[in-house]
């Protein structure tokens, strides 16, 4: 029955394709075209892609190449399908799982937990540079937990901490963020699953809308619709007001510590909108995204705005943590603002380094969006040094 699901799904796409997906899934290295194929497939939930590109100057025009920086796009469309679809995506996810825990035993980086009047949010490293997070309300002793990954780490978290498990927190369906919901909802009976009903996540349970609110103690989480990663992406915001805290923005695969998610199902008005959202939020709001990606786009930020300040200083304190492997995790939106160019279409020095620049009229139509846009689009072919 699988096989005929698989051919079935790839049929009008070819041999080659199938040939493709077998070679992945088997790990198959049998010629130099595989193993790019597979090298770009195993980072399909990053930004931030393996290829060594050519050096890129924020002057050069972009020429976008046949074969897309996009990892996602590396057998066409017809692989984004599915990988988010099918079972193919899951088995690729298990195999992802497999080699990350036997490369980081204890992680890929060493997390802090965050400590507050009464609320512990604690960041858990899974696979090869994702973070979940496990939320607790220490008086009650009840934890919600966002994007499990690897229910594995998920649950030696929570039995270390002695909390019961009652809430999944889904920012959208890749099986990065999604892929440990079923083994975690099965082992605790009463835990619910949230997510956008638009997104196709796992096991879920509790459809949530823009602005809707989760209660878990004295946890108050809001879910705000941020469509552009995906169709259905919510980022979560946990109130500060109760526990007389920063609020702590959980921001899955749309924001980054100096960037920003691809854009796979929307417009680059979409996630322009989706970011603006963010915006909106207070300067002390504590940024907690979905990988460890900070040193890297650090780097691209400094070839787009290379005299900002902020950036050099944030670079700085980064290298020094990565350079004994800690996180680099939470950010503050405040931060972000003041170095972020996904965040900064706004910013004339950016509109004069990357727009086309004043036409005869000397009417500089040069939208956000379009900005935005080519920013993503630059940092694709970018590779820190």
């Amino acid at each position: 029955m699988a096989a005929v699901v698989a051919a079935t799904a790839l049929k009008g796409r070819g041999a080659r394709n199938a040939r493709v997906l077998r070679g992945i899934l088997s790990g198959a290295t049998a010629n130099k075209a595989s193993q790019n194929r597979t090298r770009a497939l195993q980072s399909h939930s990053s930004p931030e892609c393996k290829e060594e590109p050519e050096p890129l100057s924020p002057e050069l025009e972009y020429i976008p190449r046949k074969r897309g920086k996009n990892p996602m796009k590396a057998v066409g469309l017809a692989w984004y399908s599915l990988y988010t679809r099918t079972w193919l995506g899951y088995l690729f996810y298990r195999q992802q799982l497999r080699r990350a825990r036997n490369r980081y035993p204890k992680g890929h980086s060493r997390t802090q937990p965050r400590l507050f009047n009464g609320v512990k949010v604690l960041p858990i490293p899974v696979l090869s540079d994702n973070y979940s997070y496990l939320i607790i309300d220490t008086q009650a002793r009840l934890a919600v937990v966002v994007d499990p990954s690897d229910p594995q780490a998920v649950q030696a978290s929570i039995e270390k901490e002695g909390v019961d498990l009652v809430a999944i927190l889904c920012t959208h369906k890749h099986w990065d963020h999604s892929g440990g919901n079923r083994d975690l909802s099965r082992r605790h009976q009463d835990c619910r699953v949230y997510g956008s009903p638009q997104d196709g996540i796992p096991y879920l349970t509790h459809p949530l809308c823009h602005q809707d609110v989760v209660s878990v103690g004295r946890l108050q989480i809001r879910a705000l619709a941020t469509p552009g990663h995906t169709q259905g992406h919510l980022v979560y915001l946990l109130d500060g007001e109760p526990y007389k805290g920063p609020s702590c923005l959980f921001s899955g695969d749309l924001l980054f510590l100096s960037g920003c998610g691809r854009t796979f199902e929307g417009t680059a008005e979409t996630m322009l909108s989706s970011l603006d959202t963010v915006l909106g939020l207070g300067d002390d709001t504590l940024l907690w995204p979905g990988h460890e990606y900070a040193e890297e786009n650090l780097g691209f930020a400094g070839v787009v705005e290379p005299e900002n300040l902020a950036r050099e200083r944030k670079m700085q304190w980064v290298q020094r943590q990565r350079m004994e492997r800690k996180s680099t995790c939470p950010s503050t939106l405040g931060e972000e603002r003041s170095y972020n160019p996904f965040l900064r279409t706004h910013c004339l020095v950016l509109q004069e380094a990357l727009g086309p620049g004043p036409g005869p009229t000397g009417d500089d139509s040069y939208s956000r969006a379009e900005l935005l846009e080519k920013l993503r689009r630059l940092k694709d072919l970018h590779k820190s040094k």
